[in-house]
């Protein structure tokens, strides 16, 4: 059988507002890091990419969280 037919596949979240962060810090500022989540979505009832509301352990609140490539 082959993998790439699967109707559930691993999808990958990372923080928005960290990601954002990031990238307007300065040089001399330390990186936080990025906050990411595993998960499987169903390819089929959510072709779109996947959106959640996830506790961020580098904000200390909970943020979205939105589906990035692999």
């Amino acid at each position: 059988m082959a993998k790439g037919k699967d109707v559930r596949v691993q999808v990958i979240l990372e923080c928005t507002s960290c990601v954002r962060n990031d990238i307007n810090n300065d040089i001399n500022k330390e990186s936080t890091g990025i906050s990411r989540y595993i998960t499987q979505k169903n390819r089929h009832n959510t072709p779109s990419r996947l959106e959640l509301r996830k506790f961020c352990t580098y904000c200390y609140k909970h943020t979205i969280h939105g589906e990035i490539k692999k």
